[in-house]
């Protein structure tokens, strides 16, 4: 479904804005609620929000979409892509801005290149726990 690019991009682990809207578009699901999405993307193309691909995640994770979760994906997509490419200067700045929707994570150490790892980690494994729980949440709602 090209959420390897999707989620590469937005953890910074590589990848082009113009690779995202590609993978998404060659590969779309048919879930209703995905269609507005695609058709944003068909329409801006990369100057599509990030915040476009992270609501696209979380409907097709089984999450049912609102701003707050929206809001925190997008805030520990930041924390990992900061912590990933070592950029200190917008690691504060995304700690102290994005507090609130961090949680914990916002207090993690960054001294030090280590302690930056252990902050990529985090960021990605609550990225990935928090689409994973969508999609368990929507698997237990359809064998109900």
């Amino acid at each position: 479904m090209g959420f390897e690019v999707v989620d590469g991009y937005l953890l910074g682990r590589g990848g082009a804005k113009g690779d995202v809207v590609a993978a998404l578009l060659a590969s779309r699901s048919e879930l209703p609620a995905a269609a507005p999405f695609y058709r944003a993307l068909e329409a801006v193309g990369v100057r599509a929000a990030d915040e476009a691909f992270i609501a696209l995640r979380l409907v097709l994770a089984g999450h049912a979409l609102d701003d707050d979760a929206v809001r925190r994906l997008r805030a520990v997509a930041l924390l990992a892509r900061a912590s990933a490419t070592d950029d200190s200067a917008s690691l504060d700045a995304i700690r102290r801005r994005e507090r609130a929707a961090l949680g914990s994570l916002a207090d993690l150490p960054v001294s030090s290149i280590a302690e930056r790892a252990v902050v990529h980690r985090a960021a990605v494994a609550t990225f990935a726990g928090t689409l994973a729980n969508g999609a368990a949440a929507e698997r237990n709602a359809q064998n109900d």
